[in-house]
């Protein structure tokens, strides 16, 4: 028989979302959040102030029959009232699911009708898409508009309620009670972008945000050399993978928050960022390109901005250094994909601490360095695994208690591979010291003759010359090498740049057989809803370009 287990002695208090909530309201009563309104405004109030809005909204939406477990829709932007359903909806045991309003129409009702959301809360900005498919929409029960009544729309063509948000509270007393259950029960829903088929669910839990949270935790510790407390404000929309824990992150920390609404136009960015002396953001590389393009072109500097957390897609290197020499903004660049937040640390290793410009940027060129809780995995095509050695690509693949095991309603098969690692899609290399170095997409690589050549390395390359403002590298068949590297890219205004000279500027930083045979210029990428680069839609778009040299029937 196998020896008896000797528990430990520990309180058994499961970990909830809503104490981060409680903590913030009683230890940092005063502490501001500031929310752009939809209609342009600022809205301000306390961590205190907020908690008592979010009890009330937990009774509201008790009041409407929402049970454990129901699901609850928010179809908006970054505001006040999005931040309050983090806590007044998932606080209670029902689920938050946060929907994209950047995506089709087809894939939005795609999203809540295969969530079963049985209320949909929206704001002045998603009324009329509602509207388009409201019809379609076989779960909701009720709409909410997050709005007050003097501004609520005097008609509108839903088939069902339109309740008022700041109504429902006003009924209901401050005082609602945040029950304890099982910490492993779903907290939010965020739904990838279906790049390459429908949408996938992707179920957080309350103990999944409370660990990568608190192990976000040292990026508020991070201060300016004046001593500037840390103020939060996350560029990445609350649809996208819960803006990255930073509606959790601020709270639990006692963190001033700022939310920037609906509007991602670089000078209201810019306002919001000076204006309340924001000290760490989070975004995509995307953002950065065009509010760096925004600043050149206005003289604008940076007088509190000093880090910026950066993932999704990779970042340029001339971006990263153009924004830490200019701007004294450093991107702090970590590997993490809505299946796992949190993938990796973007903290180096002090004992590896660089000391030239140069080095420091070449460090911060990695994709973070190995986090304390996740496990990595290279492995073959075939499945077997690969060294660690910081030279071999391989498949990417990842273990964590914060990572996803499936997605909801087991949409596009399973997350797993055999041996139950997530399978990320990403090429990576591994260095001794756990530094990871994301080399492509899996379904993004060229395989040129055999042999691998990186888009992403290329793109970077090219997003370092002056008159580029975005790159991205497909493959384009080939009849002796199969696959060669057709470079898209968009120009900066006034550019009258050539193919010619952005492939000779390339040339001498990477392999000459890596060069692009071509270079295509387009006045604007097509995007996914979370601010990447739809390559799929260029594969389409250049399905049948002609390399020079190639014969047309060839």
């Amino acid at each position: 028989m196998p020896p008896p287990v000797l528990p430990g002695l520990i309180m058994d208090k499961p970990l909830m979302i809503s104490s981060i909530i409680e903590h913030a309201a009683r230890y940092h009563t005063d502490t501001e959040i500031v929310a752009r309104t939809i209609d342009g405004g600022l809205h301000r109030y306390t961590y205190g102030q907020a908690h008592a809005r979010m009890r009330q909204l937990a009774h509201a939406i008790t009041r409407l029959g929402m049970r454990m477990g129901d699901r609850v829709g928010a179809l908006a932007w970054n505001t006040h009232h999005q931040f309050e359903m983090f806590y007044g909806v998932s606080g209670t045991g029902a689920v938050l699911h946060t929907v994209n309003p950047r995506l089709h129409l087809e894939q939005i009702v795609y999203i809540i009708n295969h969530a079963e959301d049985r209320l949909l809360f929206i704001d002045a900005m998603t009324l009329p898409i509602v509207e388009k498919i409201a019809s379609q929409l076989s779960t909701v029960e009720a709409f909410v508009m997050m709005d007050h009544r003097a501004t609520m729309p005097a008609s509108t063509t839903l088939p069902k309620p339109l309740l008022c948000y700041e109504e429902l509270l006003a009924a209901e007393a401050p005082d609602y009670v945040w029950p304890e259950f099982d910490e492993r029960s779903a907290s939010t829903i965020c739904y990838t972008s279906g790049t390459t088929g429908n949408p996938k669910g992707v179920v957080y839990s309350h103990r999944s945000a409370m660990l990568v949270a608190m192990m976000f935790g040292p990026l508020v510790g991070l201060r300016s050399e004046n001593g500037d407390l840390p103020v939060l404000m996350p560029m990445a929309p609350m649809f996208h993978g819960n803006a990255w824990q930073f509606p959790y992150l601020a709270p639990m920390h006692g963190a001033k928050l700022v939310l920037p609404g609906r509007n991602y136009e670089p000078d209201k960015l810019y306002e919001l960022l000076e204006g309340e002396r924001v000290t760490l953001t989070c975004g995509v590389p995307t953002f950065w390109l065009i509010i760096l393009d925004w600043l050149q072109r206005n003289g604008k500097r940076f007088s509190t901005l000093r880090y910026s957390l950066s993932s999704g897609s990779a970042v340029p290197r001339s971006l990263m250094a153009t924004l830490d020499r200019d701007y004294g903004v450093e991107i702090l660049q970590a590997w993490g994909m809505t299946e796992a937040l949190g993938g990796s640390s973007v903290l180096m290793a002090p004992s590896a601490e660089p000391r030239s410009f140069d080095e420091r940027v070449d460090a911060r060129m990695s994709s973070g360095r190995a986090a304390c809780g996740v496990r990595y995995r290279l492995v073959d095509d075939d499945g077997h695994e690969l060294p660690q050695d910081g030279k071999t690509v391989g498949h990417f693949r990842v273990q964590a208690p914060w990572v996803s095991s499936a997605y909801f309603k087991n949409e596009g098969g399973s997350a797993l591979d055999e041996d139950g690692w997530l399978k990320t899609g990403d090429l990576a290399t591994i260095a001794p010291d756990g530094r990871i170095q994301l080399t492509d997409r899996s379904k993004d690589v060229i395989k040129s003759g055999g042999e691998w050549i990186s888009s992403i390395e290329l793109e970077n390359v090219a997003v370092g010359h002056p008159e580029v403002l975005q790159a991205a590298v497909i493959a384009v068949a080939h009849p002796k090498w199969q696959e060669r590297p057709l470079l898209v890219a968009v120009r900066k205004p006034g550019s009258t740049l050539t193919p010619h000279a952005l492939i000779d500027f390339m040339r001498g930083k990477v392999a000459d057989w890596w060069l692009p045979d071509d270079v295509a210029f387009v006045e604007a990428m097509p995007m996914t809803g979370t601010g990447k680069v739809h390559k799929l839609t260029l594969r389409q778009q250049f399905a049948g370009h002609v390399l020079p040299g190639v014969q047309r029937n060839a």
